[in-house]
């Protein structure tokens, strides 16, 4: 066995924190294929109504990242793993017995706030046990592909459950995963991180927090005075942070070119991957006129080179660098991205099993290149906010939804619009893939991250 391999303890741990980032993956797709089910069980009025059943969830994850991020730097990053987990296990049950539509969608806010523990911490827990180098780098290989797994299983099966039980036992699959993470979490997870000598920056979390909400609010819904607000809320929370002798993200951070250069890659593959995976279920189901399982079963491709990216990943990125791994990664997602023009109104799923899979691919190699970047190099004291900073491009790429969504609407013709979007989606991808050219190739580790 080589000092590079995983030992069975390194493999319980992997496998509980990746359990965790599976399981907020999954939460996301699963319900969202169920949504007509409990629209007509819990008597939503509206379908703009039923929205909220994602976006109760999506908005307080967001906006509460930075601010957990540095909290497990301060109280514990297992402690509030634990705690996170614990808290989305028991959200998830009440949203399973949730007998009307304001406590599902409150359950739904619990289980963000709880996600917003869960990201960070298991991210900046699972740069702490992997140390830097080739270990680290397999260690996000798997922790990518299980992200990107988790949306497709989701996806599959939302619409198994939903078919064959009931909506409630989606929720109810999550609750078992929890307690297995949680039992986990506590068994085999080392402790890490905690004890500084710092306060948490209360005006910085304020500002923070507001301003991510109204960004994701105003990108989910097309409110652009939301989004203007956000401008404002983030520029005064960056003008504190400069002051701040304890702030919630420190300006150095900010300022090295592996945050800046990776966030920008993570959050241009997030965005138009994740908006180019919601239009091709458009049109798998109201072009094709396919059901939600035949819908979810047509993405099994693209799950399926998710994880063959997330082993060939760390490969990769030891052989080539982080940068070199990113831009190919990107150019594979933009091409397979692009082909997707090709698809017809008859069908033709040989070009979409081909399609998505290359997606699939390029996107899972790009965010494990984007995310070893962003957590190299640190301070230990530094990897939970880091850890924040890294999970922040998954909701803020919400964007890229939003922004194709608009290019699919212009156009009378729903398919002519959807080959649009994925036409400018893919030129997007490839302007990436410059700026991921960008990303340093390596990053020396400071001697007390050693």
């Amino acid at each position: 066995m080589t000092k590079d391999s995983f030992h069975a303890r390194d493999w319980a741990v992997l496998v509980t924190l990746c359990g965790a980032t599976f399981m907020t993956g999954l939460d996301y797709s699963i319900i969202t294929v169920a949504l007509p089910e409990i629209g007509r069980d819990l008597g939503f009025a509206t379908r703009g109504d039923l929205q909220w059943v994602v976006t109760a969830c999506l908005l307080p994850t967001a906006a509460l990242m930075p601010l957990f991020g540095r909290a497990s730097d301060v109280v514990g990053r297992r402690r509030l793993f634990a705690f996170g987990v614990t808290a989305f296990a028991a959200f998830s049950l009440l949203a399973a017995l949730a007998p009307a539509p304001g406590v599902l969608v409150g359950a739904r806010a619990g289980q963000g706030v709880a996600a917003a523990m869960i990201g960070p911490t298991a991210l900046a827990l699972m740069t702490t046990a992997f140390p830097e180098g080739p270990r680290r780098t397999r260690a996000m290989g798997v922790n990518g592909a299980l992200l990107s797994l988790g949306f497709v299983i989701g996806t599959i099966g939302g619409g198994v459950v939903t078919s064959g039980l009931d909506w409630r036992w989606t929720m109810f699959i999550l609750v078992g995963i929890g307690v297995l993470v949680l039992v986990g979490a506590l068994a085999v997870v080392p402790r890490a991180g905690g004890g500084l000598a710092a306060r948490l920056d209360v005006p910085g979390a304020v500002l923070a927090s507001a301003g991510l909400f109204a960004l994701v609010y105003g990108i989910s819904t097309l409110g652009w005075w939301s989004v203007a607000a956000a401008v404002l809320l983030l520029g005064a929370f960056l003008a504190v942070e400069s002051r701040h002798a304890a702030p919630l993200v420190p300006p150095r951070l900010l300022r090295r070119p592996t945050v800046a250069w990776g966030m920008l890659v993570a959050l241009v593959t997030f965005a138009m991957c994740g908006g180019a995976t919601v239009l091709l279920s458009v049109y798998m189901q109201e072009v094709l006129g396919w059901s939600a399982l035949a819908t979810g079963l047509a993405f099994l491709g693209e799950g399926v080179a998710a994880l063959v990216a997330g082993g060939l990943a760390a490969r990769l990125i030891d052989a080539r660098g982080a940068a070199s791994t990113a831009a190919a990664g990107l150019t594979v997602q933009a091409l397979g991205t692009a082909a997707m023009a090709f698809l017809s109104s008859g069908g033709g799923l040989g070009v979409l099993l081909a399609t998505s899979a290359a997606m699939g691919f390029g996107h899972v190699l790009t965010v494990v290149a984007a995310i070893t970047t962003i957590t190299s190099g640190l301070d230990p004291a530094d990897q939970g906010v880091a850890g924040s900073l890294a999970q922040m491009p998954t909701f803020i790429g919400a964007v890229g939804l939003a922004g194709l969504t608009a290019i699919v609407a212009a156009h009378a013709d729903l398919l002519t619009g959807l080959r649009t979007a994925f036409v400018v989606a893919g030129a997007v991808a490839l302007l990436g893939a410059a700026c991921a050219a960008r990303l340093p190739g390596r990053v020396a580790t400071p001697a007390a991250a050693v």
